[in-house]
């Protein structure tokens, strides 16, 4: 499976993990919101649905590197910027990479549009390329000890 399918495989699997912190959200908002029952609880779904899937995509990615859906899938984000701290090098990327790039995931046809058009314009979406990231499959520990080991190693 390349790249590409994995991500939309992921993004629909973390549709389903968004609808269900969306209904929980939603019950909630009802009750608390609507005591007197003078609107329907669909209303607030179009306020609700947006809030969580900014902190959903924003707080996982940014934290763990990978939303549910990119980690049953083995992808994982990663900043094309280097980020030096203190000795070691880091990709990870930072909030704001991690905001950028969830913007267009709150409705269905902003992300579309964005997939178009990365795709006309080069092979990633639009925000990963204005946020300075990348979508990458997974490396184990195995397979970076093998790596490292298969680099040859010069001696001066």
């Amino acid at each position: 499976m390349n790249l590409f399918t994995k991500r939309i495989v992921a993004y629909i699997l973390d549709f389903f993990v968004v609808s269900a912190f969306m209904w929980i959200a939603s019950y909630i908002a009802y009750f608390a919101i609507n005591y007197y029952n003078m609107f329907q609880i669909y209303h607030y779904f179009v306020f609700i649905l947006p809030i969580i899937c900014l902190i959903y995509f924003t707080v996982l990615e940014k934290n763990i590197g990978a939303t549910v859906g990119k980690r049953i899938m083995f992808i994982e984000v990663k900043s094309t910027r280097v980020h030096t701290r203190r000795l070691s090098r880091d990709n990870s990327i930072t909030y704001m990479q991690a905001f950028i790039r969830s913007l267009s995931k709150i409705y269905w046809f902003p992300i579309i549009l964005d997939v178009i058009l990365g795709l006309i314009s080069g092979n990633t979406r639009i925000l990963d390329k204005i946020s300075r990231t990348t979508v990458v499959e997974e490396v184990d520990e195995k397979q970076k000890f093998y790596q490292q080991m298969r680099r040859p190693q010069y001696r001066y």
